[in-house]
């Protein structure tokens, strides 16, 4: 047996090119970083770790969700497909929902992109990521239509394998902005 990349080429290129895109954004925050030190730091301060560890839970549960679904593709488990994009799916809202509440908190305070290059960065980051995440969650939303239809399977595996490769990433990003944003003294 052959071992080959899972999905499609085109995915790979795409995951490098936004990984790239977000690595420049984290050069350029860590540079921020080191000339602005003492104000970074009493930022990072106001943002509540819990969030970030609660959001890393739901995105690392939400890719176990796709991984199972997509070995359920691979064993021919067609019934399981459905359920389990459903399941990950569920995860990225409440991602959503926990970084409305959390920017939501933010706003109420008075804090806002243009409150200094901390939460400029913050804004910034969080929100293209979040972006990414609104976008995974459509992306399984017609997976899993179609998995209700029973279009994935063991024959059918470059568009699902696709999907996940890219939820991976996004959840992979956020690994990186957690201890970034959040824990980073």
């Amino acid at each position: 047996m052959t071992r080959r990349l899972p999905g499609v080429e085109g995915v790979w290129v795409f995951v490098l090119a936004d990984m790239c895109f977000f690595g420049v954004l984290f050069v350029s925050f860590m540079q921020e970083r080191i000339k602005q030190g003492a104000l970074f730091e009493t930022a990072r301060h106001t943002l509540n770790p819990d969030f970030g560890g609660i959001n890393t839970l739901i995105l690392l549960t939400s890719s176990w969700f796709v991984v199972l679904a997509v070995d359920a593709a691979k064993r021919d488990r067609i019934s399981a497909i459905p359920k389990l994009l459903l399941a990950a799916m569920l995860c990225g809202i409440a991602f959503g929902i926990s970084k409305a509440i959390e920017y939501g908190g933010k706003l109420a305070a008075g804090i806002t992109p243009m409150s200094n290059d901390f939460y400029m960065f913050y804004f910034s980051l969080t929100g293209i990521h979040l972006l990414h995440v609104i976008g995974g969650c459509v992306m399984l939303t017609v997976f899993w239509l179609k998995a209700r239809k029973g279009e994935f399977d063991s024959r059918n595996l470059k568009v699902l394998e696709s999907g996940a490769t890219y939820w991976h990433m996004v959840d992979l990003l956020w690994i990186f902005l957690f201890p970034l944003l959040y824990l980073l003294r």
